[in-house]
């Protein structure tokens, strides 16, 4: 059975008319004689959407009774069973009742799609799981309900709904969205301009994405190689040189210009790997390219040009940015240049060559390292310069029995030697040398530089060449296993560096003391110039221009000019190293550290940062929640108050003494209400802000707790005390354990049945004081304790007539406050006890330790 195809629509934000536009689609399709169904569709009380559903064959849902409640999910089976052509499923992110066939509504259409039913579907861009951290920065309100982006990447077509912010504002205001009670909330948060606006913006860069996507897949499958100018993709070449900075910059303006256009940085490495650009500019430049928001890659190949634009088709690259030659007018003769050869090659891709500091300078290379150590080129020369007198003393007395052609492989094998020995130079000295002795002592007539026979002479000069030869082979080798053994242990190195990433060591400390230790160093110095330092040329040598930011191993150096090796990481940044010179190839490797240094910097910082912002997060958080739990609690007492003195104070009715006297309990009630709340909210920004003021005193409980029971109004006859006169003196501030067992009894009350009071105790054990708060309500799972005294929580809650949660968070902020604590505890048989502890005075436990 073929799999079904999936419809999605995509919209910005509830409201543009994602079913409205699924169901205009299934009634399009009713009319085209296919056969439609509606499986679930939700049209939250809009009369236009309802309509749409008239006439249209709609199953019936699936009941499921969870907790009590009884909700409606899409019934799958029934579908399959009916087997339409086209099913309509509304709200792809939703997640489906506990005890459904599926965790989430997606799941259930993939059966469907498996079933051979093609399904229209509807998600805002707010469910999408990689945009959902972003649309809760920007809107401020979490969307628990997600749908993975693959599960929308892979349907078959992707349709957006968009309307503009003004538009979606406009259907708001005239109730075709929510109902009127709630406009104009959600007009003054969610649906703010600046939301609606971003949340455009993201819904429709991520059907570009996907858009790009479909057309780089048709591109491949059908063999194009051209550019498609759809959308800006600027490639910048790196050669790995120091010019690369600026080339990165300048195809970040380039790329800047075009809304949505990318940025890809490529460099092409030789396939032998042992010669290119710069290891440690490189990972510099790559991290500059990440930092303003390209991607970097790495392509193997001989031939740059081809390589480049293979890489720039392959993206469907509109723009290429190239450095200008570096090479000198001579070298630029006999060959024209990767620039040259990438512009007459291009086709379709624009080509811009830039210009840097670079190009005047010309390209010189270091002066390769020798391939041999020193004493094996002293070897070298010292073999040539007397082992070939030496052989021409032990041939001669053999010279009338050897031919000229085994004198000359015996002077061959001998240069060979040298080669082997001392590498390239005493080889080509050997080889020359030995033509010479072996023309005067060898070759008739003897003892004369002249060559008779003409197959002498072309012999000789076989022998030089093939001498040549055979030690620059040979001096190659040395010099590439140099280069290879060198290039593996910087690999090494650099794979320490990387396992050091991955680890999650960033710490900058540590990695400079790997740094100290891979290269043997007395100490290693990162040095950051100061804001206020100057920008004089000798500020190198000013230890007051520069401030440590880490260091590992001895002494650090205090500027840069004091230091054996400096390295530039940026403009304010520098490595500065203790101990000794390091030769260029060791620099290589070290401003790869420096690279790293400078991002453990960075993330270090940003980390501070993000502590630094946590409170206020956390803060913000608090009004935030605060804000939004308060408006209601602070209305219904001020209502309740309001409208009981209002009908005290009418003339036009003659309240019985009774009648007034109720009103009277109203309004003291609801203003008794409304003090406890501003007072919570006032105790619990002194204790978020830390200022809240304590006096600390001995205080006997006997005093407290009838005070705290009064102090509940109504309900102090719903709880019972059972407090011993012997107990000792707590050290606390009365006032606040009072407010702490008033809400800790006002909690317990609200949850306790009826008929069963509430029961506070105290006992003594060591140096604290235990006071108990007892109910025998439903209590709450072990699991939940910790929850509970999270500000603004009240667990299994769901409405807003309860209170805003700020007891508990509150009474356990002032116990910690006054260096006690409060903790829950099941109640045995059923229901919650919530613990009290409190130090007792010195007084108290000097008596206690003479009672001992």
């Amino acid at each position: 059975m073929a799999r079904g195809r999936l419809r999605i629509y995509l919209g910005a934000a509830p409201g543009v008319g994602k079913t409205y536009a699924m169901l205009s689609e299934g009634r399009r399709a009713t009319e085209r004689d296919k056969d439609v169904v509606v499986g679930i569709v939700e049209t939250h009380d809009r009369p236009r959407t309802a309509g749409l559903l008239e006439g249209m064959e709609v199953l019936p849902r699936r009941r499921v009774v969870y907790k009590g409640a009884t909700f409606s999910e899409l019934d799958v089976e029934a579908v399959i069973a009916r087997a339409p052509k086209i099913v309509l499923v509304d709200e792809l992110a939703h997640t489906n009742v506990p005890g459904s066939r599926n965790v989430k509504r997606w799941q259930d259409i993939d059966e469907l799609l498996d079933a051979g039913i093609d399904v229209v579907s509807t998600v805002n861009i707010q469910h999408m799981e990689s945009v959902n951290d972003v649309v809760q920065e920007i809107t401020g309100v979490p969307q628990r309900e997600t749908v993975p982006d693959e599960v929308v990447r892979r349907a078959d077509q992707v349709e957006l709904v968009d309307m503009s912010p003004e538009a979606l504002r406009r259907r708001m205001a005239h109730g075709n969205v929510y109902p009127p009670e709630k406009v104009d909330a959600a007009l003054a948060n969610y649906f703010r301009v600046g939301n609606l606006t971003a949340l455009r913006e993201l819904a429709l860069l991520w059907v570009a994405d996907k858009v790009d996507e479909q057309l780089d897949r048709y591109r491949a499958e059908h063999g194009i190689a051209g550019t498609w100018e759809a959308r800006e993709r600027v490639v910048v070449a790196l050669t790995g040189g120091p010019e690369g900075d600026t080339l990165i910059r300048r195809a970040a303006r380039i790329a800047a210009r075009s809304k949505g256009a990318d940025l890809l940085a490529v460099h092409v490495t030789r396939a032998d790997g042992l010669a290119g650009g710069d290891p440690a500019l490189l990972a510099r430049q790559r991290t500059l390219v990440e930092s303003i928001g390209g991607t970097y890659h790495q392509v193997v190949g001989d031939d740059v040009p081809r390589a480049l634009l293979d890489f720039a088709r392959g993206v469907n690259a509109t723009q290429l940015v190239l450095g200008a030659s570096r090479r000198g007018r001579f070298a630029q003769i006999f060959s024209r240049g990767v620039g040259v050869q990438t512009t007459a090659r291009s086709g379709s891709i624009d080509v811009h060559m830039i210009t840097h500091e670079q190009v005047s300078k010309g390209r010189h290379p270091s002066r390769p390292q020798a391939a041999l150590t020193r004493n094996r080129r002293i070897a070298g020369w010292a073999t040539a310069i007397l082992g070939l007198p030496l052989l021409t003393l032990a041939l001669l007395p053999f010279r009338h029995d050897l031919s000229l052609p085994s004198e000359i492989l015996l002077f061959l094998l001998a240069v060979v030697g040298v080669a082997l020995i001392g590498g390239r130079w005493p080889a080509v000295t050997a080889a020359v040398g030995g033509s010479l002795l072996l023309n005067y002592f060898f070759t008739p007539p003897v003892s004369r530089f002249t060559i008779a026979d003409p197959e002498n002479l072309l012999a000789l000069t076989i022998y030089v060449l093939v001498a040549i030869m055979v030690s620059t082979v040979v001096d190659l080798a040395a010099r590439r296993t140099r280069e290879a053994a060198r290039a593996q242990a910087d690999a090494e190195v650099l794979s320490t560096l990387a396992g050091h990433v991955l680890r999650g060591e960033h710490a900058l400390p540590s990695l400079l003391a790997r740094l100290r230790e891979t290269f043997a160093l007395t100490s290693v110095t990162l040095l950051e110039r100061r804001p206020d330092a100057t920008t004089s040329p000798d500020v190198h040598s000013e230890p007051e221009a520069w401030r440590i930011v880490a260091t590992a191993g001895g002494a650090p150096c205090t500027c840069p000019a004091v230091a054996d090796t400096d390295v530039a990481v940026d403009d304010d940044l520098v490595l500065v190293l203790r101990g000794r010179l390091l030769d260029a190839a060791d620099r290589r490797v070290l401003q790869a550290f420096a690279a790293e240094a400078a991002v453990a910097l960075r993330q270090e910082r940003l980390r501070e940062e993000a502590e630094k912002a946590k409170p206020l997060a956390e803060a913000d958080k608090m009004r935030t929640a605060l804000l939004a739990a308060v408006s209601h609690d602070l209305r219904t007492p001020l209502a309740s108050a309001r409208a009981a003195v209002e009908s005290l104070r009418a003339t036009d009715v003659d309240w019985s003494a009774d009648d007034r006297e109720e009103l009277l309990a109203t309004a003291d009630e609801s203003l008794y209400k409304l003090d406890r709340l501003v007072a919570n909210l006032l105790d619990m920004s002194r204790l978020q802000a830390g200022v809240l003021g304590l006096s600390l005193q001995p205080v006997a409980l006997e005093e407290i707790v009838p005070r705290s029971i009064d102090d509940l109004g109504p309900l102090s006859d719903q709880v019972e005390g059972d407090i011993a006169l012997d107990l000792p003196e707590i050290v606390a501030d009365p006032a606040l354990v009072e407010r702490i067992l008033v809400n800790l009894m006002t909690n317990a009350v609200r949850y306790s049945p009826d008929g069963r009071k509430v029961l506070i105790t105290a006992s003594w054990h060591g140096d604290n004081v235990e006071i108990r708060v007892v109910d025998r309500g439903p209590g709450i799972p072990s699991e939940a304790y910790d929850r509970v005294f999270m500000p603004f929580q009240r667990l299994g809650d769901r409405d807003n007539h309860t209170g805003i949660g700020l007891g508990l968070a509150l009474s356990r902020g002032l116990a910690e406050a006054m260096g006690g604590s409060l903790t829950p505890e099941e109640t045995p048989g059923g229901g919650l006890t919530m613990v009290l502890t409190l130090p007792i005075s010195s007084r108290a436990a000097m008596a206690q330790g003479g009672t001992t």
